[in-house]
């Protein structure tokens, strides 16, 4: 398959990007589970919005953070005005959008918050919060994935033609040139001007050079899918929620599980994992390690107290 989508719609003087309306399902769907969650539990639909606008905050100055961190540290020194805000200015002043997002640093960013969330907002135990927020989550986790492959971003890696679900991504290649893959991605398929484009010798040979990859954003999406249903049944149909800790940890160890094993056939984003000492294991696997032991740890404290 040759992965090759536009980017939105385009209404002329804007373009509705398909990316930054999963961020829109991610947070409007989250925020109707979490509506759900509170009518359950007595609390306000204010204090969800209180937490809602929270939430979105610490999600994208986290996960810019954490991948600027973790992923491009030398911007800090090279384009500082980058790491915030959604132009860049190296080498020549243009608009990027919010992207280079880090999942790490989202969550990281989402725990802290939640601790100002309990004592400032809902007045209840931090892990009461958590218990809770992991279930939206991991729904908003689905959709920000589909994105990332509607985006043709976070590569798998190269594989064979005859490989389970390879595809070729047009957009975001080396091989592809950059106003090419510019025209084709805002030009639709089968229409006159595509096609012209697409009969192209020299585009016929740059296409033939494009390497098949695995669609790791989209394995990523589907396996959180049973991750979330998982933790919603969990909370709807069994005691867990009383079990202070133990939604939490069930997240953390299944969402990071399977981002440690997506990582075997995603591509490089580079980080500490290009030192030889990390080199055994990439980026993202060494940061979600850390994620699923303390997760164990939370599902096994669980069990000897109850909310």
């Amino acid at each position: 398959m040759i992965w090759n989508p536009t980017e939105g719609i385009d209404l002329g003087f804007f373009m509705i990007r398909f990316y930054s309306l999963t961020w829109v399902l991610a947070f409007a769907i989250g925020w109707y589970i979490t509506k759900f969650i509170f009518e359950r539990e007595g609390e306000s639909v204010q204090k969800l919005d209180n937490l809602f606008v929270y939430t979105i905050v610490a999600t994208m100055i986290g996960a810019r953070l954490g991948h600027v961190i973790f992923y491009q540290p030398e911007l800090f020194t090279q384009d500082p005005l980058s790491v915030l805000l959604p132009f860049s200015t190296k080498p020549e002043f243009h608009f990027t959008g919010f992207s280079g997002l880090a999942s790490h640093g989202a969550a990281i960013a989402i725990i802290i918050t939640m601790y100002y969330i309990k004592t400032k907002v809902l007045q209840r135990p931090l892990l009461w919060i958590l218990d809770r927020i992991v279930i939206p989550v991991s729904s908003g986790a689905i959709f920000i994935r589909l994105g990332n492959f509607i985006n043709s971003e976070i590569f798998g890696k190269v594989t064979s033609k005859d490989s389970f679900m390879a595809m070729k991504f047009i957009k975001g290649e080396d091989n592809l040139p950059p106003q090419l893959a510019s025209q084709l991605t805002n030009i639709p398929d089968g229409t006159q001007a595509y096609n012209a484009i697409a009969k192209d010798v020299q585009f016929k040979e740059i296409l033939e050079k494009i390497p098949y990859r695995y669609p790791a954003q989209l394995f990523e999406a589907i396996l959180y899918v049973p991750v979330f249903f998982i933790l919603f049944y969990m909370y709807w149909r069994t005691d867990a929620r009383n079990k202070s800790g133990l939604l939490f940890g069930t997240f953390l160890v299944l969402l990071w599980s399977v981002r440690f094993f997506v990582e075997f056939v995603k591509d490089s984003q580079g980080g500490f994992e290009e030192y030889p000492m990390f080199n055994a294991l990439s980026t993202g696997q060494w940061l979600s390690i850390p994620f699923i032991i303390i997760g164990f740890y939370f599902i096994y404290a669980s069990q000897k107290k109850t909310v």
